[in-house]
């Protein structure tokens, strides 16, 4: 499927004349269109393009690939295989999340979607980092940010809460905070790929920032989560993962007055035109489940 999309978005570059142009008739941000160039040119082994600031044009192998790329789509188009059978959707989703989505939130709405499309298959790759979709070969990316790239084709999913904890035998020992003041005093485990340092919050007349410090960072929350409930400090953590502990007095809450700042959650994919019908429905899903539950 991703030499059809490729061999599509490159026929659209040589009908626009532009790569600014193709990704406007996909639908698609111009990085994507960039990165399947790129690929294109990789599997054929040569420049397929000439760029310069005014036009586009094919080399001499660009023509043949052009050539093989408009027969590729009128065979995929003349396949008759029909993606849904009697409403029964199938095909595999490649998804890529963070270690806490798929080990503390994900984990029930893939079960269900799995139990409800049983001809369908998801292949969870686990991974902090930003993912090259296309090289990658991954249909769907789920991120928590703020900092989303504008130049990506992403879905809002819902919104991650956060709440601040940390062990009643570390607040034994270090006393309870009140203030945010109070913060600097403390062990602060920080999550390494937010902004340096800093914790933000809200508040009724005026957001907070907490110049914060510690000893120990990570940038995968569930380690920092087990470091506070090893009494090793304060850990701002996404509530899904925290509040159990909370429930179950393993940790408390800290200044319940303070709201953290709140993330948003995203579903970032290549192709708003370009998706399966076991995507679309996975993503609609996704969007059902994030609302019900409380993240």
């Amino acid at each position: 499927m991703d030499r059809i999309i490729a061999a599509d978005v490159f026929i659209k570059i040589v009908e626009q004349k532009s790569l600014a142009g193709a990704a406007r008739a996909l639908d698609m941000s111009r990085s994507m269109v960039t990165r399947y160039l790129n690929q294109m040119e990789k599997w054929a082994n040569t420049q397929l393009l000439h760029r310069s600031t005014r036009k586009i044009t094919l080399t001499s192998e660009g023509e043949k690939v052009l050539n093989h790329s408009r027969e590729l789509i009128a065979i995929a188009q003349n396949i008759s295989a029909p993606i849904e059978s009697n409403n029964r959707l199938n095909g595999q989703i490649r998804l890529s999340c963070s270690p806490f989505l798929a080990h503390d939130v994900l984990p029930n709405m893939l079960q269900q979607f799995l139990h409800a499309h049983p001809e369908v298959s998801i292949d969870v790759q686990i991974s902090n980092h930003v993912t090259n979709l296309v090289e990658e070969r991954i249909d769907l990316a789920i991120r928590i940010t703020n900092d989303l790239d504008p130049n990506i084709i992403a879905r809002p999913l819902g919104k991650c809460h956060s709440v601040l904890c940390a062990s009643p035998e570390y607040l034994e020992k270090n006393s309870k905070p009140i203030t945010t003041d109070d913060l600097s005093r403390h062990n602060c485990l920080n999550y390494s790929r937010f902004e340096k340092s800093m914790w933000h919050f809200s508040h009724p007349e005026n957001p907070v920032s907490v110049a914060i410090a510690g000893n120990f960072s990570a940038n995968d929350s569930s380690l920092l989560l087990k470091a506070a409930l090893n009494n090793q400090g304060i850990t701002l953590q996404p509530k899904f993962a925290a509040q159990k502990y909370i429930n179950n007095g393993k940790l408390i809450h800290l200044l319940p007055h303070l709201k953290p700042q709140t993330l948003s959650i995203y579903g970032i994919y290549r192709s708003r035109k370009h998706q399966s019908l076991a995507l679309r429905s996975f993503i609609d899903s996704l969007v059902t489940y994030f609302d019900k539950i409380d993240t």
